[in-house]
């Protein structure tokens, strides 16, 4: 005879996802509000792409396994056609711009909100699924759709509370691309190296100057003694990348006059050729766009040490970097870092439609953004108000049809409640419930009441407190704390004037304790 606790199902979370709670969900959809706030008053438009694309449109990797999985996860449809969630928001905007470009208008102005899944391994604040807040403008050529890109950007952390606490950093991968031909990495034969010397230059932050001169040399061992394997790079070529990172500054980098020069004797070393010479015309424009517009480099700066998406960006990159200190888990004071980013892949359309549609684009870490609201103590929830309850004193039919239309009263006159579901015999569970899920109010009738028309309101709240003060049990029958009787059809308007009463206790103990 088989053991039935053997045959029971182990509730588990898969590992990389995570449950949210009504709170989380709650602040988040109102951290989303404020965004599409902004968004709305820059004339963007919403639309929404399915979580599942199909695996080439993704433009991720090339299948040539049984089972793609490099970074996705996929499933095979019935036409044998794989099929993955989609791993960014992008290219499936990409897809859509394309698959509609003869019916929208260009620029194709666009926000979309949504979950992206990653088939990484997870780890520490590193999931499986997380949302991601995109705008793009597509078909918008010029530099000033990214120069609007960044001031949008701006403007969006400051209706989030972060004013000062930002700044948006721009760079040009045609900066980062002249360099690396100037180099000698011009070639494609060179596309493994040029990766590798992109990325060790994306550590700047995290390492600092020696750290990524040994990741562009020989390379680098970390505190637990893996070796990472360096770029080789001649100690000129490392000297002219780490002046770069180093600037800090388009002006710094750059000679006065009308000729673009480096100031930098690593820098001045090298030829100045078109690819850095367009990046940083490019660079000075957006410069003096943002300038124009009233935003300061305090808010927008020009940092060539920027370094984002390895793959498929094509001109201006930009990131907003959160400036405060935060105390990490280890109790360490560390600077929060990036919250979002993006730039310009005018490469990404054209692999569908086989003709140039420039376009620009920006992603929001949601949950990253929302963590760091969270310790600024900015994470605003709009207060929500638990259900007033309707308690079950009867079981029969006529009984539960009145404690139903009283419920039905409450929620047509826009009053949270509900009526008691559980086991109505046992009335302390059901005031034990409301006491849990925090009601304000139980409405209580009796056969008595009923028969009377009258009901009883009980103050949960105000009974809790005074619960506390009185110990006598004759006071407390004499008392009848915080509850009132009153007849059936004043019920709406009393329910209205004792969570009034509330509200006002509550807010004048919040400024008791400000």
């Amino acid at each position: 005879m088989s053991n039935p606790k053997s045959q029971k199902l182990k509730a588990r979370l898969p590992r990389g996802f995570v449950d949210r709670s009504a709170e989380e969900i709650r602040a988040s959809e109102h951290m989303l509000a404020k965004i599409k706030g902004v968004y709305e008053l820059y004339g963007f438009e919403p639309i929404e792409t399915p979580a599942f694309e199909y695996t080439d449109c993704l433009g991720k990797f090339l299948p040539d396994t049984d089972r793609p999985n490099a970074g996705v996860f996929s499933v095979q449809d019935d036409d044998e056609q794989w099929m993955s969630l989609r791993y960014d928001l992008t290219a499936p905007l990409a897809r859509h711009v394309a698959e509609h470009i003869n019916e929208i208008q260009l620029p194709f102005r666009s926000y979309r909100a949504g979950w992206v899944f990653r088939n990484e391994k997870p780890g520490p604040g590193r999931f499986r699924q997380f949302m991601q807040f995109d705008a793009d403008s597509v078909g918008a050529p010029g530099v000033g759709a990214d120069a609007e890109m960044c001031m949008m950007f701006a403007d969006t952390l400051d209706a989030l509370g972060l004013k000062g606490k930002y700044v948006v950093r721009v760079n040009n991968r045609k900066v980062l691309d002249g360099v690396l031909e100037a180099i000698g990495l011009g070639a494609d034969a060179d596309n493994e190296k040029r990766l590798t010397v992109l990325r060790a230059m994306d550590k700047f932050d995290k390492f600092g100057s020696p750290g990524v001169r040994l990741l562009l040399a020989e390379g680098r061992k970390d505190e637990s003694g893996d070796f990472t394997k360096g770029a080789g790079l001649p100690q000129a070529a490392i000297d002219a990348i780490i002046e770069i990172l180093e600037s800090g500054s388009l002006e710094a980098l750059l000679a006065e006059g009308e000729t673009l020069a480096f100031k930098t004797p690593g820098l001045a070393a090298l030829p100045m050729n078109a690819a850095l010479s367009d990046g940083f015309t490019e660079l000075k424009i957006i410069s003096e766009l943002v300038r124009g517009a009233g935003y300061g480099a305090d808010r927008i700066r020009i940092d060539p040490s920027v370094v984002r998406g390895l793959e498929y960006y094509t001109g201006p990159v930009y990131e907003a970097e959160l400036t405060f200190p935060v105390t990490n888990e280890k109790g360490e004071v560390v600077q929060f870092g990036s919250v979002g980013g993006g730039g310009r892949y005018d490469g990404l359309v054209k692999r569908f439609t086989g003709r140039d549609v420039p376009a620009t684009g920006f992603s929001i870490g949601v949950s990253r953004l929302m963590s760091a609201l969270k310790n600024l103590g900015k994470l605003d929830v709009a207060e929500v108000l638990e259900p007033v309850l309707v308690t079950v004193m009867d079981g029969d039919v006529a009984a539960l049809a009145k404690y139903q239309a009283m419920t039905q009263q409450l929620r047509a006159a826009g009053i949270r409640s509900e009526m008691y579901q559980g086991n109505w015999k046992k009335f302390g569970n059901q005031l034990k419930y409301a006491d849990k899920r925090g009601c304000p109010l139980a409405i209580i009738q009796g056969s008595e009441e009923r028969a009377n028309g009258e009901i009883q309101i009980k103050d949960l709240i105000e009974g809790k407190r005074l619960s506390g003060e009185i110990t006598d049990n004759v006071t407390w029958r004499e008392s009848r704390p915080a509850q009132e009787t009153v007849r059936e059809t004043d019920l709406v308007e009393t329910v209205r004037k004792m969570l009034v009463a509330q509200a006002e206790d509550r807010s004048r103990g919040k400024l008791a304790n400000a």
